[in-house]
């Protein structure tokens, strides 16, 4: 007689989710898991592996819930420079209040976590990298057509460094930044991009 599942995966997995978000990987056990999720240990190993695939599975989870959505409208906005800042904005408004504030972004947790000696999570996060810069240089580009960028801005390696200032919001914001100073701060970024003669 096959097993039948008496819960949702999608619904563990959520709450699984959260718990890696929240207060990390290294510190949070299969008790901790056991605990949030309600399940015992048998049904968590055989629906989704240990702990290292279940955070894996979260990882994915976090990415198409949150990550590619914002990329997604980010690469997709033609108003270039605008559309940049309102990015920022929204992820600055996300790390700082409500729900999720000073959670940071699980991903960015991962990039300066001991769990991104795992190959697979480091090939994870090598992906996740390529798409975000990716979705920036799509809005960088589209700000160059419409003569919104300084003369000497490269799309290409400015879209690299707009990417290393988003994981410096998510990591500051986890450890208590104000979101007033981080806002300044990708002011600052972005006017230093900006052709004088743009708006």
């Amino acid at each position: 007689m096959p097993d039948i599942k008496h819960f949702d995966p999608d619904t563990a997995l959520e709450a699984v989710v959260r718990l890696f978000w929240r207060q990390g990987v290294a510190t949070t056990g299969i008790q901790d898991v056991v605990t949030a999720t309600g399940l015992n240990r048998s049904s968590l190993y055989a629906t989704f592996g240990g702990k290292q695939e279940l955070y894996l599975a979260a990882l994915r989870r976090y990415q198409e819930q949150w990550s590619r959505p914002a990329f997604r409208g980010l690469a997709g906005d033609g108003r270039g420079l605008p559309a940049v800042a309102e990015f920022f904005d929204a992820l600055i408004e996300v790390r700082c209040s409500g729900e999720h504030a000073r959670w940071g972004c699980l991903v960015s947790n991962a990039q300066a976590g001991a769990e991104n000696g795992d190959p697979e999570v480091r090939a994870f996060l090598h992906r996740h990298h390529e798409e975000l810069r990716d979705a920036l240089y799509a809005a960088l580009v589209k700000a160059e057509a419409q003569g919104q960028l300084a003369a000497d801005t490269e799309p290409g390696a400015t879209a690299e460094l707009l990417a290393l200032l988003a994981y410096g919001v998510n990591l500051r914001s986890r450890t208590g930044a104000h979101a007033g100073s981080l806002r300044e701060t990708v002011t600052a970024a972005l006017r230093s991009l900006s052709s004088r003669t743009a708006g």
